[in-house]
């Protein structure tokens, strides 16, 4: 029992503090003239990753491979079934065309590079060294393409900074920021420790707890904001933010997690990147379809959760 309410206070504690880095980190780069490009592409876009980032980090290094791993797989199903499925159930959500030649496609070969280098259930330090040069890549593209959008009037990220940016002074975002990075520090040891501690406990692998239990609470932050932004009809940005995590989680997480440690994974794992990779097509196939996620989609896309999260265990 200990574990558990040990697991659900790190998942509180990292859910709040995460939102509150983020805040923070825009606000300071936004207020010391950071083109916003860059805060809207990489501050926003990388933070909304920050929960997975270190809890997959603080895993590796704990020794607990299966649950970085595991986490990164899981958030990257969560954040298309759970997080889309869930708002394209309050409302239909669109689908750019933009959307659709950048940041989707470039999901699918982030998502496909990751189950490659992880086939053989090990990440070598040389595979985790291509995620880290292949995340540095893809950042310089979307930052390209954000400059082309901004160029041409077509700025998407001018609304979703001032979101953050609204208020605020210098020191009260650096104030956000450190506490809001000490607070995602001590939510993921909690969580990883309570993960490790229920698994243990239950007597099942540390993997399938990755994949289910953290792997959602990692993408909490992303569920409670689509839903948000679904009932309030600001839909917009939805697809774009789910499909960005899921780029940064398969790249530069990863990454991070296969240079801490590079310990065999467990062969459930080989099913869970399978799914993973068949969920991220099943999206893209129904972004291009009309270019919008529909209801009834979206209940597709909530059955797929359902369905992968039975055939972890």
């Amino acid at each position: 029992m200990s574990d558990a309410l040990f697991l659900l206070a790190g998942l509180a504690v990292l859910t709040f503090s995460a939102d509150r880095f983020v805040e923070g980190a825009a606000g300071v780069s936004t207020l010391m003239n950071v083109p916003i490009v860059v805060v809207g592409a990489v501050v926003i876009g990388f933070g909304t990753s920050a929960p997975e980032l270190l809890v997959s980090a603080l895993a590796s290094i704990d020794g607990r491979q299966d649950i970085a791993i595991g986490n990164i797989v899981g958030s990257n199903m969560a954040n298309l079934t759970l997080v889309a499925g869930a708002a394209a159930a309050f409302a239909t959500l669109p689908i750019t065309l933009r959307i659709w030649q950048r940041e989707i496609r470039l999901m699918l070969l982030a998502v496909g590079l990751l189950a490659l280098v992880s086939i053989d259930l090990r990440i070598e330090a040389w595979e985790a060294v291509v995620l880290l040069v292949a995340a540095v890549l893809a950042i310089g593209q979307i930052m390209r393409w954000a400059a082309q959008d901004r160029a041409q009037g077509q700025d998407d990220l001018s609304d979703e900074v001032a979101e953050y940016v609204q208020d605020l002074t210098l020191r009260r975002a650096w104030t956000l920021t450190g506490l809001g990075l000490l607070g995602t520090l001590g939510g993921a040891q909690m969580l990883v420790t309570g993960a490790a501690g229920l698994a243990a406990t239950l007597g099942v692998p540390e993997a399938v707890i990755g994949l289910t239990i953290v792997a959602v609470g990692t993408s909490l932050p992303e569920l409670v904001t689509a839903v948000a932004a679904a009932r309030k009809d600001e839909r917009d940005l939805i697809v774009g933010n789910v499909v960005g995590s899921n780029i940064f989680n398969s790249l530069p997480v990863a990454g991070v997690a296969g240079l801490l440690d590079t310990t065999p994974l467990d062969g459930k794992l080989t099913l869970s990147l399978g799914l993973m990779v068949g969920v991220c097509v099943l999206f893209a196939i129904f972004a291009r379809r009309g270019f919008q996620i529909e209801r009834t989609e979206g209940l597709v896309l909530l059955g797929a959760f359902v369905a992968a999260t039975v055939l972890t265990f």
